[in-house]
């Protein structure tokens, strides 16, 4: 877990100054901060689980296992990335790493994830959904369309829900009236628990049971993750309405030291560090190094459209 985190602390800083650079255009919305529940989520699926992502998903990418390659050409829209450039930042998928995809609609992850759920129960098949959203996502409409059908179905599918206590600029306390958004699963029928979002491990062992009860048959969970962005809500964004004192105590306990702390082998802990490093740096070559997509080839991906 802690590979995975640093890889996703670090991809993140490069990806802004690759933006920076003018390597990047668009929207970049970094998962700074957030680390610890997509990987702590992550670690409790098998390799045939499915994810479904959203706006600010590197991290759930690189913790079900992407190629960083094949990411960063991507994210430059370059014609190797997973979607052949044609997505950028907020929109990779890949299949083959049981990716269902990030989606720059907010809450719009929620109802792919309960319909692929639904797939896998017809089928008879023993995988689970992950869906990641935000806080700002579980006030959309499709939050309680998709919690009701999954309960009254018992669909395989956990609800990881990324309080990092913003919509955008509005704090969470301005639009919802509980402490805990987890509480809202007792209106399904469903279990809901809170947990430090900065804890990778404490993220892991809650997704756990929660994995072991959809594969099970019992249905599903959601899981409120609590944390905090490491900055604007996207590289543009100077994040001035931030609390700075409030800021300053979420980054006193930065889930990424948090994970490091764990380990007992510094020796190892350098390794992985240097490890990473080289691999993203092979990554960054790989993207400055392939091809735009040819005027010749985007018009015939949307040919029939």
């Amino acid at each position: 877990m802690f590979r995975k985190a640093y890889t996703i602390r670090r991809f993140e800083l490069r990806c802004i100054e690759l933006y920076r650079e003018g390597f990047i255009r668009g929207y970049l919305h970094p998962y700074l901060g957030e680390e610890a529940i997509a990987v702590g989520a992550c670690a409790a699926l098998e390799r045939e689980d499915y994810i479904v992502s959203t706006h600010r998903g590197h991290g759930h990418c690189i913790s079900k296992g992407a190629d960083l390659k094949l990411m960063v050409a991507e994210i430059m829209g370059r014609e190797t990335g997973y979607c052949k450039g044609r997505g950028g930042s907020m929109h990779i998928a890949s299949l083959e790493d049981k990716n269902l995809g990030a989606n720059g609609i907010v809450g719009g992850g929620i109802p792919i994830a309960t319909g692929a759920a639904l797939a896998i129960k017809i089928r008879k098949n023993r995988q689970v959904v992950l869906s990641f959203f935000s806080d700002g996502a579980a006030n959309n409409g499709v939050f309680g369309e998709s919690l009701n059908l999954a309960a009254i179905l018992d669909l395989p599918v956990v609800f990881i829900l990324e309080n990092n206590h913003y919509a955008v600029s509005t704090p969470v306390v301005y639009s919802c009236r509980i402490d805990n958004l987890a509480e809202r699963a007792a209106g399904y029928g469903i279990p809901g628990t809170s947990v430090d979002g900065n804890d990778a491990v404490a993220v892991y062992l809650e997704t756990k049971r929660a994995v072991a009860r959809a594969r099970q048959g019992e249905g599903p969970t959601l899981i409120e993750a609590k944390t905090y962005r490491h900055g604007g809500h996207h590289v543009n964004d100077p994040g001035l309405y931030m609390d700075p004192e409030v800021m300053g105590q979420w980054k006193s306990r930065d889930p990424v030291n948090l994970l490091r702390d764990k380990i007992a082998h510094k020796a190892k802990v350098e390794a992985v560090e240097k490890e990473v490093e080289l691999e993203l740096a092979e990554a960054v070559e790989f993207g400055k190094n392939s091809p735009s997509p040819s005027v010749e080839e985007f018009l015939k991906s949307i040919e029939g459209y």
